[in-house]
């Protein structure tokens, strides 16, 4: 694992890592934040899945969560949102390929060779970061914005038995029904809309999928609100299954990193309880 840039900001460390993937087939980048403590300790993990057109950059940058995590001494991972290199292929469009990996296991031609971000994220990176940072991998929550609110939902209800806890800020909360997922999975996984449910919440949800609780931060004047994200469908997914879902609509917030900012110390302490 190749260290890009490591600096000491607000109560511990935050660096920037480069690294073969096997999953991807090319170099990964990712971001952590270790916050201080004491020799031998291993701390809990929070995972951040950004969205659509961001690299790990955007929430370390942006993100608001440096004092928060130190406080609770929480370790924060920020992977990339796909592969990138020349060698990987690409769309002209900003919702698919390069920065829109969508967290999914691609089966279709070109992008099956490289978008796999589900076995990268599910699989590869907790593996280098358990054997590489002060981790407790018993204790790991997720969380993400927009896209990566679909891919924390997802891969929580897929791995309850590895995230004790589930968040998401403005999460695209059923792919099959809406347009940024339908192009998306298309696109990676074929026509068969049945192999699409296992990267979709409220398929999830309906075909069993289980969490005891998820929190969700939505801005009420969120630009792709009614056409993209939905969150009423997960909010009836999550009744009909009786998970307990704290649904917040924020007023006046829309899409961006201001909103996620805002949020984001709740977001930790709610995990922060959860990973104790």
């Amino acid at each position: 694992m190749e260290t890009v840039s490591v600096n000491k900001a607000h109560g511990g460390v935050q660096g920037v890592y480069r690294h073969d993937s096997a999953a991807t087939g090319t170099s990964m980048t990712f971001a952590a934040f270790v916050p201080d403590h004491e020799p031998g300790a291993r701390l809990p993990v929070l995972w951040f899945l950004s969205g659509l057109t961001c690299t790990h950059a955007n929430v370390m940058e942006k993100g608001e969560f440096r004092a928060a995590c130190a406080e609770h001494g929480i370790i924060l991972i920020a992977p990339d949102t796909s592969p990138r290199g020349d060698d990987v292929p690409d769309d002209a469009t900003y919702d698919f390929g390069k920065g829109a990996g969508f967290y999914v296991d691609a089966t279709e031609a070109p992008w099956s060779a490289n978008f796999r971000m589900r076995s990268y994220i599910e699989d590869e990176l907790p593996a280098l970061v358990a054997a590489e940072f002060p981790a407790d991998m018993a204790r790991q929550g997720i969380t993400g914005h927009s896209m990566g609110g679909h891919g924390a939902l997802t891969i929580g209800l897929r791995n309850p038995d590895r995230f004790r806890s589930v968040s998401a800020f403005a999460p695209i909360v059923s792919p099959l029904h809406c347009p940024w997922g339908e192009k998306a999975l298309t696109g990676y996984l074929g026509q068969d809309r049945t192999t699409w449910r296992k990267y979709d919440a409220c398929a999830l949800i309906e075909d069993g999928a289980r969490v005891p609780e998820i929190l969700v931060d939505q801005g009420d004047a969120d630009q792709f609100l009614s056409d993209q994200l939905k969150p009423e469908l997960l909010s009836d997914a999550c009744r009909t299954a009786g998970i307990d879902l704290t649904l917040r609509m924020q007023p006046g917030y829309d899409h961006s990193y201001y909103f996620i900012s805002t949020f984001m110390p709740d977001h930790v302490a709610w995990h922060a309880e959860r990973l104790a």
